[in-house]
């Protein structure tokens, strides 16, 4: 689970106050949200996240404040098996197992959003085992039966190489999907707040930028630039670092001339393997809108894939 921010920002804001925490501990089928999935519960009714999309959230408030009362750990199960599916279930046909915790000791305890937290901020991920059956929660991995590990990783980001308009369609999709969004280009006249509204502006040289900012497995860095003054230098500390895509803009002919240039820098062809290029998926794009449509296609793919993290 990456999409955590606003969890992590909700926990921090309600601090010391009753709360509990539902989970996704299981899916089948067309489920609308992923496993680890959370929906934090204030005792007066505010709650941050979703675990189905608002299908069952009313029906989840419910059993959340009946564990804030009672302190009871509780395992509640949606699908569209009953008549009532439509009022609390899930009518695009999958089935999900939601594990709801009193947050505090005994339960999920409020210190391990800090511990999330802290490891997101080093670009690290952690595990956290609830046990299902008395509905506690430790940091660690506990292989089980019974148990269900939840791994957090760091946040998603991506690093725009070059403030062309290609990026500026890019820089929103990656927005609306939550990834934290750079742009950088040296090139100061491109790099305005009027063009990149939203994202952060860096205007150092590439390689400088990246060294500082350190792209890891759930990172993204993608240049646009078709410079190879400037676009070089950024495969070449996308590819020295963990990045989990690794993509350049540019024909075939053109990507082809810059394999050699990154060969001849020393790079061999596993490394090189690494660069989409041309960057995104096949989807016959047209125009910067497309084009960014699917280069974000081509990134949200490569991050989810099991390789893009290692357990």
């Amino acid at each position: 689970m990456s999409d955590h921010g606003g969890i992590l920002d909700a926990a921090r804001d309600w601090r010391g106050q009753n709360l509990a925490l539902a989970t996704v501990v299981s899916t089948w089928g067309s489920a609308p949200r992923p496993r680890g999935s959370h929906m934090l519960v204030h005792e007066d009714g505010r709650f941050e996240g979703s675990v189905s999309g608002g299908c069952v959230e009313g029906d989840v408030l419910a059993t959340a404040a009946e564990v804030i009362e009672t302190g009871k750990f509780a395992l509640k199960h949606y699908g569209v098996a009953d008549a009532a599916a439509w009022e609390v279930g899930l009518p695009c046909g999958g089935e999900i197992l939601v594990a709801v915790q009193r947050v505090g000791e005994g339960g999920f305890p409020p210190q391990f959003f800090d511990e999330i937290a802290a490891c997101a901020a080093k670009g690290e991920s952690i595990h956290i085992t609830t046990d299902l059956l008395e509905g506690y929660s430790r940091i660690g991995r506990f292989e089980r039966a019974d148990n269900f590990i939840n791994r957090y990783l760091p946040p998603r980001r991506l690093f725009v190489i070059g403030a062309v308009q290609i990026a500026q369609s890019l820089c929103g999709i990656a927005r609306a999907m939550g990834i934290e969004v750079t742009v950088i280009d040296p090139r100061g006249r491109f790099l305005t707040e009027e063009r990149f509204p939203g994202v952060t502006l860096d205007d150092r040289w590439p390689d400088e930028a990246l060294a500082d900012l350190k792209p890891d497995a759930a990172s993204a860095v993608v240049t646009l630039s078709h410079d190879p003054k400037i676009d070089d230098p950024a495969l070449i500390a996308g590819l020295r670092a963990p990045t989990g895509y690794v993509a350049a803009l540019g024909s075939r002919k053109s990507h082809a001339a810059r394999l050699e240039r990154l060969a001849a820098a020393g790079f061999d062809s596993d490394a090189l393997a690494r660069i989409e290029g041309p960057a995104g998926l096949a989807i016959g794009a047209i125009g910067p809108s497309e084009i960014a449509l699917s280069i974000a296609a081509g990134m949200v793919k490569a991050l989810n894939e099991p390789a893009a993290h290692p357990a």
